[in-house]
């Protein structure tokens, strides 16, 4: 039986962490099956939609979306890791939360930028947003000064 990983990533070095976490997780436990998701904020102003038609906006959230999830594909893939491939649009931590429900996942798995403290309270965190919603367990990895990438 193979563990089923959401791995949430959005293109940073952080979500690359959590890409090569996943892979070493896989060195311990065997085979895999990977959903790699991406979720783009919706472009919700509605003066946008009197310029810009839906199937341009779709494109854009494609285009987004695709050069997010393009480096963890890129490991994944030199890995040998099969996956599947997710593009989403909404609120990040729901999405996030809903798409670990939605392919039953058995861990979460993203990366975290690591602030702490006042940096965290004033620019809010996905991250604790995600845990908070999740209904199933939430790995979490964060920066590491140890890690050269």
């Amino acid at each position: 039986m193979s563990m089923r990983i959401l791995l949430a990533v959005d293109g940073s070095d952080c979500a690359m962490r959590a890409v090569r976490h996943v892979l070493r997780l896989r060195e311990l436990v065997g085979e895999l099956e990977v959903h790699l998701l991406t979720v783009q904020i919706p472009v919700d102003s509605g003066h946008v939609r009197w310029f810009v038609s839906h199937e341009q906006l779709e494109s854009y959230y494609r285009e987004e979306g695709t050069a997010a999830l393009q480096q963890a594909q890129a490991a994944l893939d030199a890995a040998g890791q099969p996956y599947v491939r997710h593009i989403a649009v909404g609120h990040t931590a729901n999405t996030i939360a809903h798409y670990a429900s939605e392919v039953a996942a058995d861990v979460l798995v993203m990366g975290s930028h690591g602030r702490a403290g006042l940096g965290r309270m004033l620019l809010g965190s996905v991250t604790s947003e995600v845990i908070h919603l999740s209904r199933v367990p939430v790995t979490v990895v964060s920066h590491d000064s140890s890690d050269p990438r």
